[in-house]
């Protein structure tokens, strides 16, 4: 397969995500970014605000894993947030950065490191997960400008407690990777209504989130 037909097919897959997720409301106005693996060495993402429901093939471009443009458009500066994803793990084939209200309001009241989703079984979702004997944690990292310092804030993070499927950023939103764009999609579409649940939980309108980590993001 070349690279162009990799291209191609990355650019057909990444306008049909953004349909489906601003038809969610996941993708207000212009936010989000969505990515895809092309190779070892660069990878497909939106471009810099774009509308994500009407996405068309010149709002796809091309990146090195350094984030530099290869194609002469402009990405988004939380495109080095998709290729530390990248660099970290050959594994993972898509990532999706999404703005949903939920995510935002659940990363906004968290008042740990972490928020820990227990007992559930749409984790099994998640890629790897067979029992709903199980429990996610999602790290919250503070939102800045700074979005290398960001980057590399998630990358120490992951060197002591693992990749993981999900970071939240307050008053931000949510990251969700996976080996491909299916699965990153199933993993979304998990992810919000785990959230969902979180939130109704914590408020008293369901069973309670049972644990919490505390450990600092270091």
């Amino acid at each position: 397969m070349t690279q162009l037909q990799t291209f191609q097919q990355a650019v057909d897959g990444l306008i049909d995500a953004g349909q489906r997720i601003w038809k969610q409301g996941w993708c207000p106005a212009t936010s989000s970014n969505f990515s895809q693996r092309l190779d070892a060495h660069s990878c497909a993402i939106t471009v810099s605000g774009r509308d994500k429901g009407a996405l068309q093939p010149e709002d796809i471009m091309q990146v090195d894993m350094a984030g530099q443009s290869l194609d002469g458009k402009r990405p988004s500066a939380e495109t080095l947030l998709h290729t530390q994803l990248y660099r970290r793990d050959a594994t993972i084939g898509a990532v999706l950065h999404t703005h949903s209200l939920k995510s935002t309001l659940v990363s906004m009241q968290a008042e740990t490191p972490c928020i820990t989703i227990s007992g559930l079984e749409l984790l099994k979702a998640l890629q790897g997960t067979t029992t709903h004997d199980s429990s996610l944690s999602i790290p919250v990292f503070d939102n800045t400008q700074d979005i290398a310092a960001l980057a590399k804030q998630v990358d120490a993070h992951m060197d002591k407690h693992g990749t993981g499927h999900a970071y939240l950023i307050r008053g931000h939103g949510l990251y969700t990777w996976g080996p491909d764009l299916a699965a990153t999609m199933r993993h979304l579409e998990a992810l919000e209504f785990l959230l969902d649940y979180y939130w109704n939980a914590q408020r008293g309108n369901g069973t309670p989130a049972r644990g919490a980590d505390h450990e600092a993001l270091v």
